[in-house]
């Protein structure tokens, strides 16, 4: 698989002076840091194997103390790195749920067989994320991730089968 670690989020700030740090989550579930035992942190110099002490939420941050880190001074250093999961620590995907870094680079075609591009991006909308498809003439294709336009997900072959609904060419 392309990426052996995942981002769940980003420190953004220290939170109080015994170690504990505010996390900007870049999960769909932050509800998944209650399970999260071990982490890293991408830091400047390297990466740092963390264990996960405490888990807490505030607004729309995670506040996260890991084990050994007791101090301010110590914690402050990582402030606006990334915060990563290994696959295996990674919370289990259910049947249909991949890792967007996993489809990013995947060739899209339509249920009739025709090539539409690759998959460029993925945009979290609320609703529906969005799939971003660059043609290769330098146009996006948006198409949304509903069931009936996003048909089959094809690791193994590198691909990902849409069906347009009437129009969607045409935005």
């Amino acid at each position: 698989m392309a990426e052996d670690f995942l981002r769940v989020g980003v420190i953004t700030s220290t939170h109080g002076i015994r170690g504990e740090v505010k996390v900007f989550p870049t999960t769909d579930d932050p509800e998944r840091f209650k399970k999260l035992k071990k982490c890293v942190i991408a830091a400047k110099r390297e990466n740092v194997e963390v264990e996960v002490q405490s888990v807490k939420y505030f607004k729309q941050f995670v506040i996260l103390k890991f084990k050994g880190i007791d101090n301010i001074n110590d914690v402050e250093q990582y402030v606006k790195s990334d915060l990563l999961v290994t696959r295996e620590n990674a919370v289990a995907l259910e049947p249909g749920e991949y890792f967007i870094c996993d489809l990013i680079g995947l060739k899209v075609i339509t249920d009739d067989n025709k090539e539409l591009g690759t998959l460029k991006d993925v945009l979290e909308t609320g609703a529906n994320n969005v799939y971003v498809v660059d043609d290769g003439h330098g146009k996006e294709i948006l198409i949304p991730v509903i069931d009936q336009c996003i048909l089959a997900h094809d690791l193994k072959n590198g691909t990902i089968t849409v069906h347009l609904l009437d129009g969607l060419l045409d935005l």
